[in-house]
């Protein structure tokens, strides 16, 4: 529980709104004083204070049965995105990548042992999943996922992978650790990582690093497609060497951004052959 921080900088107050916030979760958008408390393990005053409070800056509302979270709260999470500067810079790319694949790309970021989504252009196609902005999934059995595993080391990515997920999803891969080693290992050698139905039953994809100057993965980007549309032989023929080409411009665009003065924003090169 975020209440449990140490140390005399630790504001209490602060980890007790966050929470509330975090205790929405898809399935129960409507969340009446009782679910909250009971959800955040907080009392019942101290809950309804919490809420009235967001509900005064504006990121809970209230309507009947209960509270909502209101549009606002993605300010918290698009403040992020824009502060690293990877949208601006990934925005024409993924825009080129899925002029060209006719399929949805993503980018996403590790948190923990899922990954979270920060960029996505997608197109008109009935899925499986959903992705927005800030969705989760399980890192593991997602393309994206396993680049940004395949970055740590071995011990590390145990360690990540040993946390609890929060994405509520049961995906379809189960591996033990000499598998889903053996599958890191791979990733590793050939410089992008391919998932066929691993997270959910029609969906595949593939993916790619991005890294920053000094030559470190940040995010992984990829081309998700559905297996009935997609076969593999195109996911990998004809899509992934469009997909590394815009992951290496990305990755480029990215470290000049980094060396740039605050002052200077370039521009991302949106215009290819």
């Amino acid at each position: 529980m975020p209440r449990e921080g140490t140390g005399p900088d630790f504001i209490e107050a602060l980890a007790r709104g966050l929470e509330v916030i975090t205790a929405f979760r898809p399935r129960q958008p409507v969340m009446s004083l009782s679910d909250v408390a009971s959800a955040t393990g907080l009392a019942r005053p101290t809950a309804r204070r919490i809420l009235l409070t967001l509900t005064e800056l504006g990121y809970v509302r209230q309507q009947s049965g209960g509270f909502v979270l209101t549009p606002r709260v993605l300010d918290l999470g698009v403040a992020y995105v824009r502060s690293t500067g990877l949208w601006d810079v990934a925005r024409p790319h993924l825009e080129w990548l899925v002029e060209r694949t006719n399929e949805s790309c993503s980018i996403a970021q590790l948190d923990g042992s899922d990954i979270v989504y920060v960029a996505r252009v997608s197109v008109p196609k009935i899925v499986t999943l959903a992705v927005q902005i800030g969705t989760r999934f399980p890192a593991l059995p997602t393309s994206l996922g396993k680049v940004l595993l395949a970055a740590l080391p071995t011990d590390e990515a145990a360690r990540v992978l040993a946390e609890p997920s929060r994405s509520g999803l049961e995906s379809v891969w189960h591996p033990g650790r000499a598998e889903w080693e053996a599958e890191l290992r791979e990733v590793r050698a050939r410089g992008w990582a391919v998932t066929d139905e691993q997270l959910a039953r029609g969906i595949r994809s593939v993916a790619a690093p991005l890294r920053d100057g000094s030559g470190r993965v940040v995010a992984s980007v990829n081309v998700n497609a559905h297996a009935a549309e997609t076969s593999m032989e195109v996911l990998l023929d004809d899509h992934l060497p469009l997909l590394l080409q815009a992951a290496g411009e990305i990755s480029l665009d990215f470290a000049r951004l980094e060396s740039a003065p605050h002052a200077v924003r370039p521009s991302a090169r949106a215009a290819r052959s």
